[in-house]
């Protein structure tokens, strides 16, 4: 590169030029670029010594920029230029036109399967894309022969991450309703969807009281009476979520309040639009 570039000496590594005495050396000025903002007033890029407070444009933040791309919102034009603009939103599209897993968990006689119908038909009427995975259904399909153990059990909600995740990466929308009771399993379903499209996890968090008491399937009594080995809530335990988007008391609340209080959230949130279909 030397030779190149027509050298006839070397520079040793600190910069200096072993030919020329230390004495002779004249130091380089570090030139230090100014600060730039922009000015409403003028409706330009100024050095910020020149733009009053009122008149400066407080730049977003990384937050708010992500925001403004999941709720569909242009940026300004001042901020960056179109063609930057739309290659950010061709990368992260608006949250309407992105995969969406809308996950459930919660004790059994907890009510999500009945509230993840409700907000499936929601969001089945908004014009998305939508496949239901209630945990029964997939327990005699999907995941048929499986046994109650806590492996089967991580295997069962494994599975029903993968096929979420291949519906979000297709742009759909998933909603679960398995009881998940496992914090590590839960989340490692939350990366297996987040690697291609987002994630929103419900946690109904009625008490083991209030479901115990509903047992329409029979299933608390039999756990209680020790026919039901592993029983989540009784013998087994519930690892209540620490990373939920939403967690729904259901205490007192119809199951009609739960699934609006949940399509509320989505809407907000950007996933849905904002007036149904």
């Amino acid at each position: 590169v030397a030779a190149a570039y027509g050298a006839t000496r070397l520079l040793v590594l600190d910069g200096s030029d072993p030919a020329v005495p230390a004495a002779e050396e004249a130091p380089v000025p570090v030139v230090r670029a100014p600060e730039w903002a922009y000015s409403t007033e003028e409706a330009q890029w100024r050095p910020a010594a020149e733009v009053s407070s009122e008149a400066t444009a407080e730049l977003p933040e990384e937050a708010e920029v992500e925001e403004m791309l999941a709720l569909g919102r242009d940026l300004p034009v001042w901020f960056t230029p179109a063609r930057v603009a739309a290659e950010l939103a061709r990368i992260r599209p608006p949250r309407t036109e992105r995969g969406l897993t809308v996950f459930f968990t919660g004790l059994s006689g907890s009510g999500k399967s009945t509230i993840a119908r409700g907000v499936a038909e929601g969001i089945r009427r908004s014009g998305r894309t939508l496949t239901l995975l209630d945990g029964d259904v997939v327990r005699r399909m999907l995941s048929a022969g499986l046994t109650f153990s806590r492996a089967d059990r991580d295997l069962n909600v494994r599975r029903i991450g993968f096929v979420a995740a291949e519906i979000a990466r297709h742009g759909g929308v998933a909603v679960c309703a398995p009881i998940a009771p496992y914090a590590a399993t839960r989340a490692e379903v939350r990366a297996m969807v987040e690697e291609v499209g987002d994630f929103f996890l419900v946690h109904v968090a009625t008490p083991l009281e209030v479901c115990e008491a509903r047992d329409r399937k029979g299933l608390y009594a039999k756990a209680r009476a020790g026919e039901i080995p592993e029983f989540t809530g009784i013998s087994d335990p519930y690892e209540e979520p620490r990373d939920a988007e939403l967690v729904l008391d259901t205490e007192g609340r119809s199951i009609g309040e739960s699934v609006v209080e949940v399509l509320d959230t989505l809407r907000a949130g950007g996933w849905l639009p904002t007036e149904p279909a």
